[in-house]
């Protein structure tokens, strides 16, 4: 048996615009603009010579059959080797799932890297990060999610496509910063990204504000343009509105996770406690959490 654990950080995306249109899913993708956390996916492989291919895989120690970008990832590493193996893949989640925080990709991510050491298939840290980019298009649960994972800390998305060829660009931050997390719960990312009127919205206000990002990139214009595309594109429900409208009477810069119903702030360690004070008060529905910005990106362990 031979075993591999790798760690992919989880990733909130502020803004984006769709990319695709193009039938090589490798070019597929988003612009965008987001920030990694040190809270992620790690996942850990076990792999041994079977009688025929097979797989299990669990989460946060349960064992599910609806992990379906994991298994898309399981079956592109099988088939490309003449072995048959049994893996049995698990994954520790350490942050809300189906909420806006980029889990599905991390987990692919991190998956990739850890099979690609567990069966010596010698592909290169991006080449195993591809595999995964294609998982997430083909299953419709991310865009842009796992090449912002493969790097870390506050990117721009510049250029659409997965790891080795789309292109990001790092907003400097120190790590002076954390990122404050209200999460309510899940907004589904594959209707929104089949949704044709919220696909318009998307694209026109995600091109408009990246422009402008890319002119000043900096951690407050990050969150200000964050928020204006939240607002134009009609994400924003009644809870987050309820939270974004105190932060705002306290001078407090937030907007929310796309797609997840919540609520984030990047804010220097000691305005901390401040936006954690407003979080907590609509928290009886939702979990806060408080992280420190990722800057290394996918890795093995």
């Amino acid at each position: 048996m031979r075993t591999a654990e790798a760690f992919a950080p989880a990733h909130i995306t502020g803004l984006f615009q769709i990319y695709d249109k193009p039938v090589n899913l490798l070019y597929k993708g988003s612009k965008g603009a987001g920030v990694s956390l040190k809270l992620g996916v790690t996942t850990r492989v076990n792999v041994e010579e079977a009688s025929e291919k097979r797989w299990a895989i669990w989460i946060n120690g349960q064992k599910t059959s609806s992990a379906k970008v994991s298994e898309a990832v399981v079956d592109d590493f099988l088939s490309r080797v003449k072995e048959n193996f049994a893996v049995k893949v698990e994954h520790e989640v350490q942050v809300p799932v189906g909420a806006g925080f980029g889990s599905s990709g991390a987990a692919a991510l991190s998956l990739a890297i850890a099979l690609n050491e567990a069966l010596n298939m010698g592909l290169t840290r991006i080449e195993a990060a591809q595999i995964a980019h294609i998982a997430e298009i083909k299953c419709k649960t991310g865009l842009g999610t796992v090449i912002a994972e493969t790097f870390g800390g506050l990117e721009i998305r510049t250029l659409p496509g997965a790891p080795g060829i789309g292109k990001i660009q790092h907003i400097s931050i120190s790590n002076n910063y954390q990122v404050v997390c209200l999460s309510f719960g899940r907004l589904s990312t594959r209707k929104a990204l089949t949704d044709a009127k919220l696909r318009k919205r998307i694209n026109k206000h995600g091109e408009k504000f990246l422009e402008l990002l890319m002119k000043q990139p900096t951690v407050e214009n990050f969150l200000k343009l964050s928020r204006k595309f939240a607002e134009n594109t009609g994400l924003i429900t009644e809870r987050i509105r309820r939270v974004l409208y105190e932060a705002d009477s306290l001078g407090i810069i937030c907007s929310m996770p796309i797609f997840g119903e919540g609520v984030f702030s990047i804010t220097k360690r000691s305005e901390t406690e401040r936006v954690l004070k407003i979080f907590q008060k609509h928290a009886s529905l939702g979990k806060v959490f408080v992280c420190e910005i990722d800057f290394e990106g996918a890795r093995l362990l």
